[in-house]
């Protein structure tokens, strides 16, 4: 305040009080910033999840219109093996079918192995779970076991819905 009672501009004010001013401010500034930022930093995702999500999700869509030759043919040769065509035709009918429409499917968590029981060791896999909702079965986990083929393709090697 000046002799008269009147405020003093910003510019009077002795550098002390600036700083005293600008470093609370600074770091509010910064905590905002971070808060503003952690949803993106949230977001980003290893590549190799998205790609198998992606090969996940696309062998699904076609399980979810029943389309067990799609299926049979799109997933691995370990799966190929496992399975003759008309059971996996059979099986995936009374699986899906008992369930009713899928509702809504989200991608819970991605998981990567280089073996997995029951598995060669040494190889590329991945296990998505979704977590589902069907219109018989509101909650549901659907597990895609993926493995990565030489040609770094991710194909479906099992499936699993509880």
């Amino acid at each position: 305040m000046s002799a008269a009672g009147e405020a003093e501009p910003a510019s009077a004010l002795d550098g002390e009080h600036m700083k005293a001013v600008s470093v609370p401010r600074r770091a509010s500034l910064a905590a905002l910033a971070a808060v503003i930022a952690l949803p993106r930093l949230a977001l980003a995702q290893d590549p190799r999840a998205t790609r198998a999500q992606k090969a996940a999700r696309d062998w699904l869509a076609l399980a979810d219109v029943l389309d067990a030759p799609g299926t049979w043919k799109a997933a691995g040769s370990r799966f190929r093996d496992a399975i003759d065509e008309a059971r996996w035709a059979t099986l995936l009918k009374r699986e899906r079918e008992s369930r009713g429409a899928l509702l809504q499917r989200t991608a819970a968590v991605t998981t990567f192995a280089s073996e997995l029981p029951a598995l060669l060791k040494g190889g590329s896999y991945a296990i998505v779970r979704f977590r589902t909702s069907f219109a018989k079965q509101p909650t549901s986990e659907e597990d895609i076991t993926l493995e990565q083929g030489p040609d770094a393709v991710w194909r479906v090697i099992g499936y699993v819905i509880r």
